[in-house]
């Protein structure tokens, strides 16, 4: 099954998505490990000048606002 890398300060959604079965990893770093299929940040780091960097090709999830069910279901739709 393809990992979900979480940023760290997300455990609640961390614990949740591992309950559903999601193979979690730890977001360390800019680099990932390969087969992550999403990355669920907490999106309390905002990008006022807009600037991004481009390290892994795969959706960014923002848990900004979110359940750990409502996480769930977005990264469902990239698992599938």
């Amino acid at each position: 099954m393809k990992s979900v890398a979480v940023e760290q300060g997300l455990t609640p959604v961390k614990e949740y998505l591992q309950q559903q079965g999601c193979q979690v990893v730890d977001m360390t770093g800019e680099r990932q490990q390969p087969g992550v299929c999403a990355v669920v940040i907490t999106g309390s780091d905002k990008n006022i000048m807009g600037i991004q960097t481009v390290v892994n090709n795969v959706p960014v999830i923002s848990a900004d606002g979110l359940s750990p069910e409502d996480v769930y279901q977005r990264v469902k739709e990239y698992i599938n």
